[in-house]
């Protein structure tokens, strides 16, 4: 394997679920140079690759379905908070996770749906049908947060969602 090859696995190795563009600014490479590297790893399966929410994520193998679908959502601040918070405090009312990570509901329900749909967080509804957070794998998703923050990038993104909420609301 060349230098090159080897530098692509192996930051993709202590990142797991990075995206292509990440992999680019990161190892300070040009797209089609990681292009290249990253389809012969593809080829001799040392990397995995899957699509979520529009952006390509690489894996090393050993990574189950799972865990790759939660890794590309930690990747994201407010994705993250929100486990944070339901790690920290036990399940939650939605507005009240809401209110405390500084998010506006919609932003909060747009980041649920996913978090919904790959299986870690689950929406329960009592006799009222009043909506309570429950996580869905605690331990699981503690170690992947543990191995896992945002990009500078991805941080800047969801700060700005943030800001676009707050002018909104204010």
């Amino acid at each position: 394997m060349s230098e090159t090859r080897t530098r692509v696995a192996d930051h993709i190795k202590h990142n797991p679920g990075v995206h292509f563009n990440e992999l680019v600014r990161a190892l300070d490479l040009a797209p089609g140079q990681v292009q290249h590297h990253v389809r012969r790893l593809l080829s001799d399966e040392t990397v995995r690759r899957s699509e979520f929410y529009g952006r390509t994520h690489y894996f090393p193998p050993e990574f189950d379905a799972w865990e790759r679908g939660a890794l590309a959502l930690v990747r994201r601040e407010t994705a993250r908070d929100i486990l944070g918070h339901l790690l920290e405090h036990g399940d939650a009312r939605p507005d009240d996770v809401a209110d405390d990570i500084g998010v506006a509901r919609s932003t909060l329900e747009w980041h649920l749906d996913h978090l919904v749909e790959r299986d870690l967080v689950r929406k329960e509804r009592d006799l009222h049908n009043r909506v309570t957070l429950v996580l869905t794998h605690p331990e699981r998703t503690t170690r992947l947060l543990d191995d896992v923050s945002p990009s500078l990038p991805e941080r800047f993104v969801d700060r700005f969602d943030r800001l676009l909420d707050h002018l909104v609301e204010g």
